[in-house]
């Protein structure tokens, strides 16, 4: 491996071939077509409110990789069917440190050049072009007569406060595509995520409202769903209509798992009925135009009032969450949120019957776990940008790691019985409920972001009254 090879970080990004869309024009089209636009007026912006953060984490980037060339892409269009693509959005690790978010341009580069003790850094990307080019007209993938107005070099500069240049001047070789040191660049990336800084708590907190008017709108329009052959797909675009009215796009696919369908984690296919005297699990958050999500569960009595047994299993989850959050300080390992709920989960299921041993031989670390049969997946995950966010930390800064201040992070404890699961009475098959609310650390404990939208059962009752009134 040579020098430059060693000295190279980049993080690759998958890409897809782009189809061919360019057409033939008659000549008297392309006489004509370069004449008779008036001037487009420009001024440079003020700086974006993200750009003083994404230039502090450029920096902490630049002195963790002294000598190093770091190239970090923004990803490309991916293609969806023949000549569509899927909506083009940035790779989180570029837009967490450019602070170029749902505008961001596909195929951009973010490049960090070692300069003496530090480094030169430049965003590359394919700059507009005037509408005397052939671009302008004949490529519909970054034309702007098929597109719109695309961002010229000085005003991306002055906006996110960093050196652009014209993605055709990147100087790109074969090491800058896969070299031995991207591990290393990843897990650091991702781990500068884990403390959020003021933008991105602020940002956090406008996901979390964009998500509870999303939650408002489906409990309002919720006669509606119960009304169609497929209801959960009613639900699920009465949210997104709010999440892209309101902010850029869903931060994940939204789950509206109604009945049976509730015990399937990650139940997206939505195509199922809305019954009443089921329950619906709605799992949904609205990434707001900043990339930053929310990531919030409800699960709602679609006739408004819980039945005696849906209320017992829906109280005995939010008794575990309840838990988590009380277990959630300052200093403490972020796994004792997850063993705190957990807790909880195995000794009510053992109280009902439905372990074949106790509950402290279940909370065994390594001969017990019978009772995660009905609650399968982990208590928490942090979040930010990603849904799932600083996923290639180290154990032992996330799993393992202390909870600081400026964390932001889910709770979401659950129970699932399955429709055909024989271990649990046929009062409780087909039910499946989860709570998840998202957390910010403090330095005083833990402030729950979601607590507005109604959680306890008394409290979803009456929203849901409301919402019919």
């Amino acid at each position: 491996m040579s020098t430059a090879e060693r000295d190279t970080i980049a993080e690759p990004q998958a890409t897809e071939e782009k189809s061919n869309r360019r057409q033939p024009f008659p000549q008297g089209f392309l006489d004509t077509i370069s004449t008779g636009w008036a001037d487009r007026p420009e001024s440079l912006p003020a700086p974006r409110p993200q750009a003083a953060f994404a230039a502090a984490r450029r920096d902490a980037v630049s002195k963790a990789f002294p000598g190093k060339r770091l190239v970090i892409p923004a990803g490309s269009l991916k293609q969806r069917s023949n000549d569509t693509d899927y909506p083009f959005r940035a790779h989180s690790a570029f837009a967490h440190l450019t602070g170029w978010a749902s505008d961001s341009e596909p195929d951009s580069l973010l490049v960090f050049e070692p300069r003496g003790d530090g480094h030169e850094i430049t965003l590359y990307f394919r700059e507009r072009a005037d509408r005397t080019t052939a671009e302008f007209y004949s490529d519909a993938t970054v034309g702007e007569f098929w597109i719109g107005p695309r961002p010229a070099l000085a005003g991306v500069a002055a906006d996110l406060g960093v050196d652009t240049a014209h993605l055709d001047s990147f100087s790109s070789t074969d090491e800058d595509l896969v070299v031995d040191a991207d591990e290393e660049l990843t897990r650091f990336v991702s781990e500068l995520r884990l403390v959020k800084d003021e933008y991105e708590i602020a940002e956090m907190r406008n996901a979390v409202a964009i998500t509870a008017a999303g939650f408002d709108d489906v409990v309002h329009d919720l006669p509606r769903a119960i009304s169609h052959a497929r209801g959960e797909r009613i639900v699920e675009g009465v949210f997104h209509q709010r999440a892209r009215s309101d902010g850029n796009w869903e931060g994940y696919d939204t789950i509206a798992a109604s009945g049976p369908h509730a015990c399937y984690l990650h139940w997206t296919r939505n195509d199922g009925a809305v019954i009443l005297g089921d329950l619906i699990l709605i799992d949904a958050g609205v990434e707001a135009d900043s990339l930053y999500t929310a990531d919030i569960t409800r699960t709602l009595p679609v006739s408004g009032r819980f039945s005696d047994v849906q209320r017992r299993v829906y109280e005995t989850v939010l008794e575990a969450a309840d838990a988590a959050f009380a277990a959630a300080k300052p200093g403490v390992r972020f796994r004792t949120v997850h063993e705190a709920a957990m807790n909880v989960i195995a000794r009510r299921v053992s109280e009902w019957g439905l372990l074949p041993v106790s509950a402290e031989e279940a909370l065994h670390a390594d001969q017990g776990g019978q009772h995660r049969r009905y609650m399968v997946h982990g208590t928490s995950h942090h979040l930010g940008i990603d849904v799932h966010d600083c996923a290639q930390a180290r154990r032992e800064m996330y799993y393992d790691g202390l909870l600081e201040p400026g964390m932001v992070f889910t709770i979401e404890p659950g129970l699932y019985f399955q429709i055909d699961d024989l271990t649990v009475p046929e009062e409780l098959r087909g039910i499946g409920v989860r709570i998840e609310d998202d957390i910010l650390m403090t330095e005083d404990g833990p402030v729950n972001l979601s607590a507005d939208i109604p959680r306890t059962p008394d409290e979803v009752e009456a929203w849901m009254a409301r919402q019919k009134g």
